[in-house]
């Protein structure tokens, strides 16, 4: 089978997606009831998976199995977005900072 961007793409994504929930491969795997290599070769862009595999690793890794086919995502730069973030607060005062600080903690649920 020939790699194409778009399975490139989607691995990128799940791979990405797998390291930002802290998992390892070898649980995922598992969770899906697959070969470690299986999903190796799949967040390579070396095997494509099946409907009921991308659904089962949408529920393994907690997302919507859309998550994998935002292709844009996997070129996001994540240090030049942090650096842009960071600028962004550099130039805030206290009341500002303090605001940001809510804001984000509401967004991505956590206190």
């Amino acid at each position: 089978m020939t790699v194409t961007k778009a399975a490139v793409d989607f691995g990128r994504l799940v791979r990405a997606t797998r390291k930002a929930k802290k998992l390892k491969s070898w649980k995922v795997a598992e969770q899906v009831d697959i070969e470690v290599k299986h999903l190796g070769r799949i967040e390579r862009g070396e095997k494509r998976p099946s409907f009921e595999l991308i659904i089962a690793l949408a529920e393994a890794l907690s997302v919507s199995p859309a998550r994998f086919f935002e292709f844009e995502a996997a070129y996001a730069d994540l240090k030049a977005i942090k650096k842009q973030i960071i600028r962004q607060l550099n130039s805030r005062d206290v009341a500002q900072l303090l605001k940001a600080q809510e804001l984000i903690a509401i967004l991505f649920d956590s206190q």
